[in-house]
Order: C-alpha cells, then sequence, then structure tokens
C-alpha cells in the first residue's frame, strides 16, 4: 500500500532522514522504533506531506505523495494521530472530531464514523460537548485518534500514542489500535514503548540517526540480541 524509497529529508542543512526506504503493506501494523532523534517523526511527517523529501519517493497506492501537498495528501486516505496529541484545545469534542471529517467529500457516512468513534472511545461521548483543551491528557490521546478516524483513512499514521499516559490507558490504547486494525485499518506506528508496539506489529523497522539498521517480523525483532539492549531494557 505504502512504500517508502530512499528518502533524504533535510531541516535546513540537518540530514534527518538519509536513505529510508519501508513498506506498509495492506492491513498491516508496521511500528518503527528508535530513541529520540532517530528520524520516527520525521518519516511520518514525509509521508504526510509536511515535510518535502530532496530525494527519493513516496507513494500510495501508485500515487506519488512527494509530489503533493499536505491537503491533498490527506484526501486521499492518510490521516495522523500526531506527537502531543494537537487537538484544538478551544472547540469542543465533537467540533474536533467534524474537523477530522472536513476534507472528506463523502458526508454520507459520517453518521456511522461518529459512531464507531464513540463506540472505541465512549469517554468522547460522555464528553462530547466539552472543551477538547480540559480534557485529561488520556482522553486528548483517544480525541486525537478519533479526529483522525473520522478521516477514514487508507492508513493511520500514529505517532507516540502512549506518551505521557498512565500504564492501564497505555493498555487501553494498545487494546484499541489492536482492534482497528483488526477491523481493517492499516496502521504505521512511531512508538517509544518498543515492547508495546513490538507486541501488536506485524513487521518492524529500527531506526538510528536517520537511517534503518534492522528490518524483521515483530517478533523477530522481539528477540533480537541489540533491540533487547538497546530498546527493551534486557541486560
Amino acid at each position: 500500500m505504502l512504500e517508502l524509497k530512499d528518502v533524504h529529508t533535510y531541516y535546513g542543512n540537518i540530514h534527518a532522514l538519509k536513505g529510508i526506504s519501508l513498506t506498509v503493506n495492506d492491513g498491516e501494523i508496521v511500528t518503527l522504533i528508535g530513541s529520540n532523534g532517530a528520524g520516527k517523526s520525521t518519516t511520518l511527517r514525509t509521508i504526510q506531506g509536511l515535510n518535502k523529501p530532496r530525494s527519493g519517493s513516496v507513494v500510495l497506492d501508485g500515487v506519488e505523495l512527494h509530489k503533493l501537498p499536505a491537503h491533498q495528501i490527506a484526501t486521499l486516505g492518510v490521516a495522523q494521530s500526531p506527537e502531543g496529541r494537537m487537538i484544538f484545545p478551544r472547540m469542543t469534542v465533537m467540533e474536533n472530531l467534524e474537523m477530522g471529517a472536513y476534507l472528506r467529500k463523502d458526508r454520507t457516512t459520517f453518521n456511522e464514523e461518529l459512531d464507531h468513534v464513540f463506540s472505541l472511545f465512549p469517554r468522547l461521548k460522555e464528553r462530547i460537548s466539552q472543551k477538547g483543551g480540559t480534557l485529561s491528557g488520556g482522553e486528548q490521546q483517544m480525541l486525537a485518534m478519533g479526529r483522525a478516524l473520522m478521516a477514514k483513512p487508507k492508513i493511520l499514521l500514529l505517532d507516540e500514542p502512549s506518551m505521557g499516559l498512565a500504564p492501564l490507558l497505555v493498555e487501553l490504547i494498545f487494546d484499541i489500535i489492536k482492534k482497528l486494525n483488526e477491523e481493517g485499518t492499516t496502521i504505521l506506528l512511531v512508538e517509544q514503548n518498543a515492547l508495546m508496539a513490538l507486541s501488536i506489529a506485524h513487521r518492524g523497522y529500527v531506526l538510528q540517526t536517520g537511517e534503518i539498521i534492522l528490518s524483521d517480523s515483530a517478533k523477530n525483532l522481539k528477540n533480537d540480541e541489540m533491540v533487547q539492549k538497546a530498546y527493551l531494557g534486557v541486560e
């Protein structure tokens, strides 16, 4: 479904992605793991069109995303729940969710998508008229994911969905990610909690200073000695 080939992305003179190549197949959860500054979020931003690669290609179902502006990429079925949630704090939960569907041409299934989001995140339905900025961190994460789902994406990009959440909420969020995938949503997941990410992903890539140093099935990565020492806390 999605293919990045030899992607080089810069921030000014800083070479952030140094020839990234990866694929995400229809129906998969693929995870990117690595330390801070490895280039995980930049990879998602490059797919989304927020950072333009200086060279290389980003292709979704045969369409060259790297040649398109970000707003057009969003209409093609790429939705992101960004790092730090980035909800609209002065807008209500309902208004935030409506913004997720803003670029959709087909609005006939809007109420179905809304019901689906509320079935995944009942807390949002309870808070439907509440301002986004007054929600707890966990509720804001639910809202960021719900907003992305309202776009009815072909591929869902999740950037650090567990960041700053209590352990119980982390488990809840990962259960929902797994359920979404079982329902047919293709997911590219960036996550600091490598153990949780590898426990639900099909495949994974390990990034280090803008380069992929390892790629394998999630199961094999979980058992890899280097991955265990560097990212899973195994001595």
